[in-house]
């Protein structure tokens, strides 16, 4: 009997995972985004083994040289390949931002589960201490975090994950309190199982759908703040590239040599709208309502 109930909860579970999947792959635009994700993170895990030169190399003869052959992107202030720090700098502007989410998100998950299913004085200190977050714009928090601890990779995963972990905090517990009162939630408890195992095994996966689309959408901002704060001089150390000290460092030569500054610019906005269009993507492909508007169509 248990088994056969297993075996069933296993198939409806494959089931709805190729209805997202169907519904994901109808949405072209969406596919497009994730084909630039997947290479940007792929950039990101081999840029420095397939730079064409050094990125830390400098050659002032070659200072603010335009794209050619020679330098496909053209040469920085110091003379070095723009390609070539741009692809090592992938896995500082990108790798910080994914790791930043993740520890965020998972933080913030964690803690809304807790307030919106245990209530009482866990959910106040929790949601009051989430206000104070909340009250506080994101860039700002992020740079008071950084000016704090001082510049490096791990002051800006610190804090950009601390400055989006309060809206995971909100979405869990609004999405827990609408699990929780569920008649199989009921059920469970009935059969005596601890209230760990109920929140991370039955309450935990019906929450995560938001949790998703939202950290997809939290990806390309946590890219621009990051960028943010390598423009402002609090972010990796020089002469480490990263794509928004790049253009920090280059914005003096706008005028003179812009591809210093457009071509980071580039891939930070690509890489954000890719991000943004994957979110929407998969915001419609999670949500029963959205796949029967597009089966309709």
């Amino acid at each position: 009997m248990e088994d056969s109930l297993a075996w069933r909860i296993k198939e409806a579970k494959k089931k709805r995972l190729l209805e997202v999947w169907e519904a994901f792959k109808s949405n072209r635009v969406a596919l497009v985004a994730l084909s630039i994700i997947v290479f940007v993170i792929i950039v990101t895990l081999i840029g420095p083994h397939i730079t064409p030169y050094d990125p830390y190399d400098f050659d002032l003869r070659k200072a603010r040289q335009p794209p050619s052959r020679e330098h496909i992107l053209g040469a920085d202030e110091l003379g070095r390949d723009i390609l070539s720090r741009l692809l090592v700098g992938a896995r500082y502007t990108v790798g910080i931002s994914v790791v930043s989410i993740a520890i965020g998100a998972s933080l913030g998950t964690l803690l809304g589960l807790i307030s919106g299913y245990k209530g009482g004085f866990s959910d106040s200190l929790i949601q009051r201490v989430n206000d104070v977050l909340l009250a506080f714009p994101t860039i700002l928090l992020a740079i008071a975090l950084v000016a704090f601890k001082g510049p490096g990779v791990s002051s800006l995963i610190l804090a950009i994950a601390v400055s989006f972990m309060p809206v995971y905090v909100r979405l869990v517990r609004a999405s827990v309190l609408q699990v929780v009162v569920e008649d199989y939630i009921a059920a469970v408890k009935l059969l005596g199982l601890g209230s760990w195992r109920i929140m991370l095994r039955h309450v935990l996966p019906n929450v995560m759908s938001p949790v998703i689309v939202q950290a997809t959408y939290h990806m390309g901002l946590a890219i621009l703040v990051a960028s943010a704060l390598g423009f402002l001089g609090l972010g990796v150390p020089p002469p480490t590239p990263e794509w928004g000290s790049m253009i920090g460092t280059g914005k003096v030569y706008l005028f003179s040599a812009p591809h210093i500054v457009v071509f980071p610019g580039l891939f930070i906005s690509i890489t954000i709208i890719a991000f943004n269009i994957l979110g929407d993507g998969l915001r419609d492909a999670l949500d029963p309502r959205a796949r029967a508007l597009l089966r309709r169509f």
